[in-house]
Parts: structure tokens; sequence; C-alpha cells
């Protein structure tokens, strides 16, 4: 959970602040004529050594994103409507451009805590969630701390259009060991369900994952359509988790009246771990907010992802 200071702060405010949904007004602080950079990137406004997590536009209109393909984990939430929101995480190599980025969420600050001051780069967020913000163990870069970080696209309408350069913020990938997330890499376990595709249902939003023995991943489908990236290829995890998770309501509401749901994930619960083809079923568990997430499979053991990129998608429990 969040800390006491962070969750009595978050306890004692209500807001009505920007619409998630497809056609809302715009939810970033960037300017909307923020033009392109230059091709002479500054240096970074600070040298880190943890992660980059991205914010990520999930609706129609932001697809296909840029650089999702390079994360090492995406994490996906249900967000106000029923709609879904990507997280994106960066250890290990950062592509030259990364969007459409948007608003962060309460949820985010919980998750989070599993990494050292990572750095968290959104569009903006609901104006009384973003003093938590603030004050929450990470290094906020909205376009409000670091303007030149970020530019307008041509050819989508705002908000689905604003784009990161993670070099105006990093001094380059920290390394897997900043990936403490508690997953466990190796050999597949034993056992297992042949399984060819699985699908996740939010209100507003589907995902679907169908296994390519060809390319032994799991590809990404995204409320009926093949999800790609911006370069053509399609999403392509070696691993995706179905994370069975408390969804309760936050104090935050959007301008519809619609409240921002509150995913849980430090705790215990259910999950799947698809890789190789097969479902593997698993329990898992996160007793601090400071640590990782542990995956242990129906004989007692750890269940080992794959090498490659990583999908965690939060499912109601």
């Amino acid at each position: 959970m969040l800390t006491a200071a962070l969750a009595t702060a978050a306890a004692a405010v209500s807001l009505t602040a920007g619409c998630t949904r497809h056609g809302a007004a715009d939810d970033g602080r960037a300017p909307k004529g923020t033009p392109a950079p230059s091709e002479g990137t500054p240096a970074p406004t600070q040298a880190t050594g943890s992660v980059l997590a991205v914010k990520i536009d999930n609706v129609a209109a932001a697809r296909p994103q840029t650089g999702l393909d390079s994360a090492d984990v995406v994490y996906a939430e249900q967000v106000e409507g029923g709609l879904s929101r990507l997280m994106a995480v960066y250890a290990t190599r950062l592509p030259e451009v990364i969007g459409p980025v948007r608003s962060a969420r309460e949820s985010d600050l919980e998750l989070l805590r599993q990494f050292d001051r990572p750095t968290l780069a959104f569009s903006g967020a609901q104006k009384k969630l973003l003093p938590l913000i603030r004050r929450a163990p990470l290094r906020p870069e909205s376009p409000a701390e670091a303007s030149d970080a970020y530019y307008r696209g041509n050819g989508r309408a705002a908000p689905h259009n604003l784009y990161l350069r993670p070099a105006r913020l990093m001094n380059g990938a920290p390394g897997r060991s900043a990936l403490t997330t508690g997953f466990r890499h190796g050999p597949a376990p034993a056992g297992g369900t042949v399984t060819a595709v699985r699908t996740v249902r939010y209100p507003a939003a589907r995902f679907a994952f169908t296994w390519s023995a060809g390319r032994n991943r799991w590809l990404v489908s995204m409320d009926g359509t093949p999800a790609r990236a911006s370069a053509g290829d399609r999403l392509a995890p070696a691993t995706v988790v179905v994370q069975h998770v408390r969804v309760t309501r936050s104090a935050y509401h959007d301008v519809l009246g619609n409240y921002t749901p509150f995913t849980e994930t430090v705790g215990s619960g259910r999950a799947e771990v698809l890789r190789d083809g097969r479902s593997f079923e698993a329990t898992w568990s996160r007793p601090e907010a400071t640590g990782g997430t542990t995956f242990t499979g129906t004989d007692g053991g750890p269940v080992n992802f794959a090498d490659g990129q990583v999908w965690v998608v939060f499912a109601k429990a």
C-alpha cells in the first residue's frame, strides 16, 4: 500500500479533472503548440541509476504506440470508464521516442515503490493528485518539469500526440539490475496447460495474447485489433502475466464523475503466467510496497519467466 502519509492525503481529497475518454480535453501540461525537438539534444536534467517509467495512452486514437516494444516490462491497468492505460518500464535500453504520453494515476505511486527513485514520465495528473506525486519517492518528469523532453507529433489530435525523448531525461539505460520487480527468469517449470490464446476483458477494453510458435512469443491484440509498434512489427512479449488484484475506488474522479479505479498491487492473490505456449497457475505475493512481486507455482516452487519482454495485465479478482 502507499505510505501512511500518502494514503491519508489521498483519502482527504476529491476532485474533478481531465477526462480519460477518447475525444476529451487534453490532460497534459505541455502547450498544444510544443514543437518537435531539434536535432541537437541537450544534456539530461539529472543522472539516474533507476528505471524510466512512462504512462502511455491506449485508446484506438493513440495506436500504434512508439517505443513500447523496447520496454522491459509493460503494465496494463484499468482506468476511468472501463478503459485501459499502459505503463512501460525501461531499464536495458531506451528508444529514441516514446509515446503518446498520458496522465498518471494514484495506483502508479504504489506500483513504482518497488524501484529505487524511478523517473516517472507523464503528461500531468488530476490537480489534487500532483502533491502526492511530488512527495512520492520518485523523480516526476512531466512537461511542467521538463518541457524540452516533450513534443507534439503531427498527424494526431491532442491529447494523443504528446511524445517523449528519453535521452533528454536520462544519461542512458540504467541496466538490468535496476529491474527490482522480483521476477525470476529461467527454464520453464514442469506442467502447465497448452494455451493458444488468453483474453483479458475490462468493461471498455480487451487484451488478447495469441501464442506464435514461429516467433516463440505471444502476439498482442487490443480491442480485437492486432497491436503493432509504430515501425509495423507486432507487439510480442515472451511472458504474459494475468495478475488478479483487488480494484477499489480511489478518491479521484474525472469531469464526468467517473471515479478512478485503484489497483492494489501490494498483497497476494491468484495469477496466471503464460510462457512457451503454456499457462501456469500461480500465486503472486508482494508483502511490502518497497519490494517486488514473486510468483509461486502449484508445486510450491518459483515460476520462472522466459527471457524477453514481460506484460503484466491487472485483472479484477
